[in-house]
């Protein structure tokens, strides 16, 4: 039985404590396996391109730490389970879920095209909600963990021209607070970190404009004047994962230099 006061009974296995971050090839993601590396965790690096996953594990063993991949398109249905069960017959346990895969479409909704949605949506929450439900059970064995969902500030506010995006992670940011209610009593704390723009591919893809013209445009829009990099995200995930953050449930945390609070 589960003592509200303290957490849940079971005793997590021996061993380091074992992350499991999807789109963790680029960006933010792979921000978040490195950081995390760093931080003392055994990483599972997910991702689609196995020389990409490949050499962030390298990076990662460079520097002292230990990490493995899970190969594979999060949107695809059987990503989730495949990827636990991969992080726990090398690794036996895994104790932290970072859903750091996703993708962007540039469109309000009449130009945007069912392909388009379907690409969004069956990565943003599709692969985001069937890995989070194939992690619980590894979780709950490990003695309870954390997920840690990448959302945006366009999951809180409006953005003309992102209508599929805008939806993605608004599905996001209720999934994060719907699941931390969900497992809270059995020492599972799922959160959410929603960056603004940010200093990788994404926020210059599908632009048709050039990066210092990209930039202009985001920079004049962040009260703190300036566009962070992945390392940045990366450090709140990290604390989110970790009993620092013991008592923070539920929550969608704007890291954004002041853009939300506008």
């Amino acid at each position: 039985m589960i003592d509200p006061s303290t957490g849940p009974s079971v005793e997590p296995p021996p061993g380091p404590r074992v992350a499991l971050v999807t789109g963790a090839t680029s960006g933010i993601g792979r921000a978040c396996a490195l950081r995390l590396a760093a931080d003392g965790f055994t990483v599972v690096v997910g991702g689609r391109d196995a020389s990409r996953a490949a050499a962030v594990v390298a990076e990662i063993e460079a520097a002292g730490g230990t990490a493995s991949t899970a190969l594979g398109d999060v949107a695809l249905p059987g990503y989730g389970d495949g990827a636990v069960a991969s992080t726990l017959a090398v690794h036996g346990r895994l104790d932290v879920l970072v859903n750091a895969a996703g993708v962007i479409t540039r469109s309000d909704a009449e130009g945007t095209t069912d392909e388009e949605w379907h690409r969004v949506m069956s990565t943003n929450v599709d692969g985001l909600f069937r890995t989070s439900r194939a992690a619980l059970p590894a979780l709950r064995a490990s003695g309870g963990g954390a997920i840690v969902n990448i959302s945006s500030t366009n999951g809180l506010v409006g953005v003309p021209g992102l209508a599929a995006y805008c939806a993605s992670k608004g599905a996001v940011t209720n999934l994060t607070r719907a699941m931390a209610l969900d497992h809270a009593h059995e020492g599972i704390r799922v959160n959410a970190v929603c960056p603004g723009a940010v200093d990788t591919h994404m926020l210059y893809s599908e632009r048709g404009t050039s990066i210092e013209e990209v930039r202009s445009m985001n920079i004049g829009g962040i009260p703190e004047g300036r566009i962070p990099g992945g390392d940045e995200i990366a450090h709140m995930v990290s604390f989110l994962a970790d009993d620092r953050s013991r008592h923070v449930n539920g929550a969608n945390i704007s890291v954004d230099g002041g853009y939300t609070a506008a």
